[in-house]
């Protein structure tokens, strides 16, 4: 209980620095959300889970950047709980069930809180799937990064929390 205790203060801090730099918000935040999944790994699930819901829940409170923590709250911070339970599927329906997860999120963002976080996208591509293509490649992406993330803290930083 400890460990994703100290790794949701963390995920809060960063989350914090991510609304108060003026540069590298959406960066910070996704920074903030890989410390859940040091939590899955080391503490399980459960642990995750209680690292994201306290990080997630107090950014709402203390975060001046309300959109960093609906971020946060929505995506990255989840995000690491829901690949660890999708990765124990089969290969193909892993893959479907990250991109479900994705664009239930990505339309969650895009007809509810789009004033928040799309007001940058010009005219004529708010209202095509360009914005549906653009971020299923970005996720692809984010997604390959963050398991290569996950094997580095395995490998490196998950031994040496065991002595």
């Amino acid at each position: 209980m400890t460990l994703p205790a100290l790794l949701s203060a963390l995920s809060l801090a960063l989350l914090y620095v991510a609304s108060v730099v003026p540069g590298g918000r959406l960066g910070m935040v996704a920074l903030s959300g890989l410390v859940p999944a040091a939590a899955v790994i080391s503490a399980g699930l459960r642990g995750g889970l209680m690292c994201y819901a306290a990080a997630a829940i107090l950014g709402l409170l203390v975060v001046p950047d309300k959109g960093c923590a609906l971020l946060y709250l929505l995506f990255f911070g989840l995000y690491p709980v829901i690949k660890s339970l999708c990765e124990r599927l089969p290969r193909g329906l892993e893959l479907l069930a990250k991109l479900a997860f994705f664009n239930a999120v990505l339309t969650l963002f895009y007809f509810l809180l789009a004033e928040f976080f799309l007001p940058f996208l010009p005219e004529p591509l708010v209202g095509t799937g360009v914005v549906y293509l653009a971020g299923n490649l970005a996720f692809l992406v984010y997604d390959f990064g963050f398991s290569k993330l996950i094997a580095l803290y395995l490998h490196r930083v998950a031994p040496m929390l065991r002595k």
